[in-house]
C-alpha cells in the first residue's frame, strides 16, 4: 500500500494540496487539459502564458526537437513555441472553468505584456477570472516580439517596473519567473522584489541548440530551413536549475518562496528541488516524455522520502541541503581519500584503467592475466571518474573512501 502523508503546502498565503504543478507551457494550454492534470494528481498549475491578444501570435512548425543520448530518449527538450495564440477571452474563461470545477487546486495565471499598460490590464483580468496567483513571465527566451520575454529579464530596471506595476494592480500574490540566461539569477531577482513581487519562479528554458543536421547542414528543429538558439530544457538542465533555486534561497536579501523547475521526472527529483529551497515545483518536458500519469510516482516517492526521514510536513525539509551548499573555498583540503574497489565485483572490462590513464591519476596499472585493476593508493587523485565509467553501479564497485592522514597528492612533473 502507497505511504500517505499530508502533502500540502503555502507559498504566499495559498494553499496547495501538493507542491507538483504544470509549468506554463504546452503541457497547460487549456482547460481541458490541465484538468486532466488535476485529476490525475497535479495541485496546482502556471497556466499557459497569456497575452492580450493585440500582437497575433503564430507558432513555428515544427516548433519541438528532442535531444537524445545514446540510448537514452529526451534527455534534452528544444522548443520554439510562444505564450498562448489562443484569444484573451478564451484563456480567461479557462481559468474560471479550472477554479469553478476544482477549486482546492491553485490555478497561477502567467501573463506577458508587451506595454506598461498590458501588464496591468492582463493581471486584473486574470484575478477578476479567479486565478489564485499571477506569475510574471520576464523569461521565456525565444519571443519574436520586440521588449518581451527574456529581453525584459534581462533588463533589471524593467523587471522592477513591471512587477511594481503588477503589484499595484491587483490583491493577490505575484511571482516573477526568471531566466536563467543571465549572468548572476539573484540580480533580476532582487530587482522583483523591490518592484514587490512575493515570489519567485525560475527556471525557465536555458538558450540553447541542440543539434546540426549533418546533410543539410540545418539546425533542429527545421523550421523552412532555419534554425534558432531556443529554450533548451528537460533532465540534462537541471543541474542549472538546482544553481539557480540555490543561490536565490541562499542570498541573505532575497528571502522570498520560490517555485522551483527545471529537468524534474522523477520524485528523486522534486525532492531535491525541495532540499535547495524550492516550496513548490513546475514540470513541462517530463509531462511531454511521459504524460500527466508521472505526477503518481512522483507523490508516492515523496510520501516514501517522508515516511523514511520522520518527516510530517514538506516545510520540515524545504531548504535542509542549503547549509552544505558552499563555495569551493570552504572545503576542508586537509581531508583526503582514495577510490575503493570490490574486485570481487569486477567484470574485467578495463575502463578504469583507461580513463585513469587518460584523465585521472595514473594510478592504475592493468593485470592482463587476472583482467583487474591494480592501484597505487599514493598516486590516487580521489577523482572519482573510474567510478563515473564503471558499468557494475548497483551498488556501485567504485567508492569513495576517506584516508585519514593522506597527504594531498601531488601532480606529476613535467617532462
Amino acid at each position: 500500500m502507497p505511504v500517505t502523508k499530508d502533502l500540502s503546502v503555502e507559498m504566499c498565503g495559498v494553499r496547495f494540496p501538493n507542491p507538483i504543478c504544470l509549468s506554463s507551457s504546452p503541457v497547460s494550454n487549456t482547460g481541458e487539459m490541465v484538468g486532466r492534470a488535476f485529476d490525475a494528481g497535479f495541485g496546482g498549475v502556471a497556466f499557459k502564458t497569456i497575452g492580450k491578444g493585440d500582437i497575433k501570435i503564430i507558432h513555428p512548425a515544427p516548433r519541438m526537437a528532442g535531444y537524445d543520448y545514446g540510448n537514452k530518449k529526451l534527455v534534452g527538450l528544444q522548443n520554439v513555441e510562444q505564450i498562448s495564440d489562443r484569444p484573451l477571452d478564451h484563456n480567461l474563461r479557462d481559468i474560471r472553468y479550472l477554479k469553478k470545477n476544482w477549486p482546492e487546486h491553485v490555478v497561477i495565471a502567467s501573463i506577458m505584456g508587451f506595454s506598461n499598460d498590458e501588464w496591468r490590464e492582463l493581471a486584473i483580468a486574470c484575478q477578476d477570472a479567479g486565478a489564485d496567483m499571477l506569475e510574471l513571465n520576464f523569461s521565456c527566451p525565444h519571443m519574436t516580439v520586440e521588449g518581451s520575454g527574456m529581453k525584459v529579464g534581462q533588463a533589471f530596471d524593467l523587471v522592477e517596473k513591471f512587477s511594481a506595476t503588477v503589484k499595484a494592480a491587483v490583491t493577490i500574490p505575484v511571482l516573477a519567473k526568471m531566466t536563467p540566461n543571465v549572468t548572476d539569477i539573484t540580480e533580476p531577482a532582487l530587482s522583483a522584489k523591490m518592484g514587490g513581487a512575493d515570489g519567485l519562479a525560475a527556471i525557465n528554458t536555458v538558450l540553447g541548440l541542440t543539434g546540426v543536421d549533418m546533410k543539410n547542414f540545418i539546425p533542429s528543429p527545421n523550421v523552412g530551413g532555419m534554425g534558432a538558439y531556443s529554450g533548451y530544457s528537460g533532465p540534462a538542465v537541471k543541474p542549472i536549475g538546482l544553481r539557480c533555486v540555490a543561490q536565490m534561497a541562499q542570498h541573505p536579501d532575497l528571502g522570498l518562496p520560490i517555485s522551483g523547475m527545471g529537468g524534474i521526472e522523477t520524485w528523486i527529483d522534486a525532492v531535491e528541488y525541495l532540499l535547495v529551497g524550492s516550496t513548490t515545483l513546475q514540470i513541462t518536458s517530463g509531462v511531454i516524455h511521459y504524460g500527466y500519469r508521472m505526477v503518481e510516482d512522483i507523490l508516492e516517492g515523496i510520501s516514501y522520502f517522508m515516511e523514511d526521514h520522520g518527516f510530517d510536513h514538506i516545510s520540515d525539509f524545504v531548504g535542509k541541503a542549503l547549509p552544505n551548499v558552499v563555495s569551493t573555498d570552504h572545503f576542508d583540503l586537509g581531508r583526503q581519500g582514495i577510490a575503493q574497489y570490490d574486485l570481487d565485483r569486477c567484470i574485467g572490462c578495463g575502463q578504469c584503467h583507461v580513463v585513469c590513464q587518460d584523465a585521472g591519476g595514473q594510478c592504475l596499472t592493468w593485470n592482463s592475466a587476472t583482467r583487474r585493476p591494480v592501484m597505487d593508493e599514493s598516486r590516487c587523485l580521489a577523482c572519482m571518474i573510474c567510478s563515473f565509467v564503471c558499468p557494475v553501479s548497483k551498488p556501485p564497485m567504485i567508492t569513495y573512501k576517506e584516508v585519514p592522514g593522506k597527504p594531498e597528492v601531488m601532480p606529476p612533473p613535467s617532462l
